[in-house]
């Protein structure tokens, strides 16, 4: 997937006031990439994620994906996109507490021609991959923080994304938790040639990274 930012801006109207979270960012990405954003809080790393990952939709400038703007598209192309090329990851799981964990990573998979004995084998398969078969009929609050980001993960791979976007995936972990999520995305952006883009603190991710990209103020430097 080609990933291209061009003069891309986002205004949050606050009162009377208009706050820049993303101004005027503009970069390009065309291979599979372990990519960190990084800058303080508040300078737009989320939001930046939130207008790649067509969550959000930009005031001015365009987001690309192969050279098309996904905003020209209908809704429902521009939903397909994202369920079916794209992968989230969120730092505060975002899973459903009323399903367990191989449900929950079925979810992507309800809106595809997938049976759903192949929709609970992919899902039981991934849960191992990310060693987790053994607690797939754990619901979230059965599973420690570390467990519900593997299930998330393996959530965020059910249909093969070409692109994963993660915010602050290891912000709610312990070191070691965070290191072994870390391992997990390498191996992903390794193996299945999977773009990674991680919006992050973690200095551990930085150096792990393919590529830095720093945002101050909502600018890229």
């Amino acid at each position: 997937m080609k990933i291209a930012a061009k003069n891309l801006s986002r205004v949050f109207n606050v009162g009377s006031s208009r706050i820049g979270a993303v101004d005027d960012v503009s970069f390009e990405i065309d291979d599979p990439e372990f990519i960190a954003i990084i800058g303080p809080s508040g300078s737009g790393k989320s939001t930046l994620l939130n207008l790649i990952g067509l969550n959000d939709r930009p005031t001015s400038g365009k987001v690309l994906i192969d050279d098309v703007d996904p905003w020209q598209l209908s809704n429902s192309e521009r939903r397909r996109i994202r369920r079916l090329r794209m992968g989230f990851i969120f730092q505060t799981f975002n899973l459903l507490p009323t399903l367990d964990a191989v449900e929950n990573v079925e979810i992507p998979m309800a809106f595809t021609r997938k049976s759903q004995s192949e929709q609970r084998e992919r899902a039981l398969y991934l849960l191992d991959a990310v060693g987790l078969q053994r607690r797939a009929r754990h619901r979230p609050r059965q599973l420690s923080m570390g467990e519900m980001q593997r299930v998330a993960i393996a959530r965020a791979l059910a249909n093969k994304p070409e692109v994963i976007v993660a915010d602050e995936p290891t912000g709610e972990l312990d070191s070691k938790t965070g290191q072994e999520i870390l391992s997990l995305l390498s191996d992903v952006n390794r193996k299945e040639r999977t773009l990674i883009l991680v919006a992050t603190h973690d200095e551990k991710i930085v150096e792990a990274a393919d590529r830095i990209y720093t945002i101050h103020d909502g600018r890229l430097i």
